[in-house]
C-alpha cells in the first residue's frame, strides 16, 4: 500500500466526500454569486454530493463515521446504517470510509471487499474502482487459476476509473480548485500506475513505461517512489540503461535506506551504475544476468 497516498486520500475525503444535511428543495440549489461561466458549467456537470433525505438519517450518519479509526467498526457501523437506510446515498460515503481505513492499516483483502460494496452502489465511483484495482493487480499471482480472470477485471476497473473521475467525484460548493486538482491527479495517478503495474507482470516493459510515467506525470508533486523504481526497472529491461538508472536514482532519493522500496532501489542503481560505467550494455532483447526482476518490487 502507498502510505503517503493513503494520507492523501483520507484528507480530501473530508473536503470532498462530505454528507450535506437533508435540504427542503435539494434540487432547486442556487447557483453562488459570482461563478464564472467555467464555474457554472462545472457545477452543472459535477456531481452533488450525497445528501441525506431526513434528519434522523443524517443523525445516523453523523454517529456511524465516528467510528473511521477503526476498520471493523466502521465496517459495522456502515453496515448497520445501510441495513437501517437500504436507499440512502451516505451509504457510498460510509463504505469508502471503511475502505480507506482497511488501506491505512494495510489490509488489503477488506479494502477490495469494501470497494466492492461501494461499486454496488455505485459502479462509477472512482475512488473503489482505483481500490479494487489496486489490490487486484498487487495480489494476483502466476499460481492463481482465476489470473486472467483477475487481471482483466482489474485494468477494466483501472481504465473505467479514468473516464469517469472526472463526472463522478461529488464536489462541495466551494471546494478550491487546487484540492478539485490533486485530488483527481491523485486518483489518475494511481489508475496508471495499476495499469503500468499489469503490462509489467505480461512483460509488455514498453507499455509498462508508458503508464509508469503518464502515472508520474499525472501528480508530479507528490511522485509515488515505487513507480518511479518500477519504471526504473521496466527501462532496465529494455536495455535503456542511462534512462533507467536516471530513475533508480530518482527512486533512492524518494526512499529511505531501511525499507523494501529503498533496498531494491539502492541495489537497482548500484547494478545501473556498474553497466553504464563498465563494459557496453547488452542488446534490449536479452538482458545481461542480474537485470532486473520481473516480480513486482513491494511498497515502502
Amino acid at each position: 500500500m502507498k502510505q503517503a497516498a493513503v494520507i492523501l486520500v483520507l484528507l480530501t475525503v473530508a473536503s470532498l466526500g462530505v454528507a450535506q444535511q437533508p435540504q427542503q428543495t435539494p434540487n432547486q440549489q442556487k447557483q453562488p454569486s459570482g461563478t464564472s461561466s467555467q464555474g457554472t458549467t462545472q457545477a452543472q456537470t459535477a456531481k452533488r454530493p450525497p445528501q441525506a433525505k431526513t434528519q434522523p438519517e443524517f443523525d445516523a450518519y453523523q454517529a456511524a463515521i465516528k467510528n473511521q479509526n477503526d476498520g471493523a467498526a466502521m465496517e459495522k457501523s456502515a453496515d448497520d446504517f445501510a441495513a437501517k437506510f437500504p436507499e440512502s446515498e451516505l451509504r457510498v460515503l460510509l463504505y469508502r470510509t471503511a475502505m480507506h481505513t482497511y488501506q491505512a492499516g494495510n489490509n488489503a483483502e477488506k479494502m477490495a471487499e469494501m470497494a466492492q460494496k461501494v461499486l454496488k452502489i455505485d459502479p462509477d465511483d472512482p475512488e473503489a474502482l482505483v481500490g479494487a484495482a489496486e489490490v487486484i493487480a498487487e495480489r494476483t499471482r502466476d499460481t492463481d487459476l482465476d489470473k486472467d480472470q483477475r487481471l482483466a477485471e482489474a485494468q477494466k476497473d483501472a481504465e473505467r476509473a479514468l473516464q469517469t473521475v472526472d463526472t463522478d467525484v461529488a464536489i462541495p460548493a466551494g471546494t478550491p480548485q487546487e484540492r478539485i486538482d490533486a485530488y483527481k491527479g491523485f486518483l489518475r495517478s494511481s489508475a496508471y500506475s495499476i495499469l503500468g503495474t499489469l503490462a509489467f507482470n505480461q512483460k509488455n516493459y514498453a507499455e509498462a513505461e508508458n503508464q509508469f510515467r503518464k502515472s508520474i506525470d499525472a501528480f508530479p508533486a507528490q511522485p509515488d517512489p515505487v513507480v518511479v523504481l518500477r519504471l526504473a526497472i521496466a527501462l532496465d529491461n529494455q536495455g535503456k540503461y542511462p534512462e533507467a538508472l536516471k530513475e533508480a536514482n530518482r527512486a533512492v532519493e524518494l526512499t529511505q535506506e531501511n525499507t523494501s522500496a529503498g533496498t531494491l532501489a539502492r541495489r537497482e542503481r548500484d547494478r545501473l551504475v556498474q553497466l553504464t560505467g563498465g563494459s557496453a550494455p547488452a542488446p534490449a532483447s536479452k538482458p545481461p544476468s542480474g537485470a532486473a526482476p520481473s516480480s513486482n518490487p513491494p511498497s515502502n
